[in-house]
């Protein structure tokens, strides 16, 4: 018997993910599936295959009222991947997992809870490019992650608890996100999402605002509704309200 070492064929490590959370308000697949599918359509490409985790803590019916066989076939043909839950009683995860879905826990073994947009207004970063926290200039106090390279199609930056600070361009096809505020001292022609963690008061900042979809706390605007921007210049995008408000930099 050869007593030759086999060369190292996998790893297993620990990470840490901030996934979109679907917190289901109706156990209907046939009310849940058609809105969602809406959203998709607006901003096409936003969610397709994201991973999403299915959100109970907010769901009031039993368990065997909820269709959740009906719920993953439907989220898999508008290609998204559901992966899970988070929250819900012990017989509604019970349920869930009957259908493929397990309950998902958190770093420290609590519930996983959302830790991303909502389920409107952003696709899921699989993980934080890694920066060191530099000095905040718009004087919330937050730290700030730096980007010096452009943003390529496809890329996905979240800057969790922290501005985002990006000094080159953010291409099409590529998603950045901020609990903060989002400065772009470039192009913006990708998709970004400021104040990821409900914060109203973010901004972003733009010096050639051209995106595909830009959104503040919950709300966004995809490239077709920006009539009033000013596309190509330097520009500010803040929340009024619930109105998103597109004014000239400098």
């Amino acid at each position: 018997m050869s007593s030759q070492t086999l060369p190292e064929a996998f790893r297993l490590r620990a990470g840490n993910f901030n996934l979109l959370v679907l917190r289901l308000l109706d156990p209907r697949p046939e009310a849940v599936l058609p809105a969602l599918g809406d959203q998709f359509r607006r901003a096409p490409g936003f969610l397709r295959f994201a991973p999403i985790v299915i959100g109970l803590a907010d769901l009031e019916a039993a368990p065997e009222e909820v269709n959740f066989r009906g719920l993953v076939e439907g989220l898999h043909k508008l290609e998204i991947v559901p992966i899970g839950t988070s929250g819900g009683s012990q017989a509604m995860k019970q349920a869930a997992q009957s259908a493929g879905l397990p309950p998902l826990r958190a770093v420290g073994g609590v519930d996983a809870e959302p830790a991303a947009p909502p389920p409107e207004v952003a696709a899921t970063p699989p993980a934080a490019v890694e920066a060191a926290p530099r000095p905040d200039f718009s004087g919330s106090g937050r730290a700030a992650m730096l980007v010096t390279e452009p943003v390529r199609s496809g890329q996905r930056i979240y800057a969790q608890g922290a501005d985002l600070i990006v000094t080159a361009t953010v291409n099409p096809g590529a998603e950045i996100i901020a609990d903060g505020n989002i400065h772009v001292y470039g192009a913006l022609r990708g998709r970004a999402v400021a104040g990821a963690a409900d914060d109203a008061t973010a901004r972003i900042f733009a010096l050639n605002f051209d995106p595909e979809l830009v959104a503040i706390a919950g709300f966004y605007a995809v490239r077709e509704g920006l009539t009033d921007a000013p596309i190509g210049k330097p520009t500010q995008v803040r929340l009024e309200g619930e109105e998103m408000r597109f004014a000239p930099l400098g």
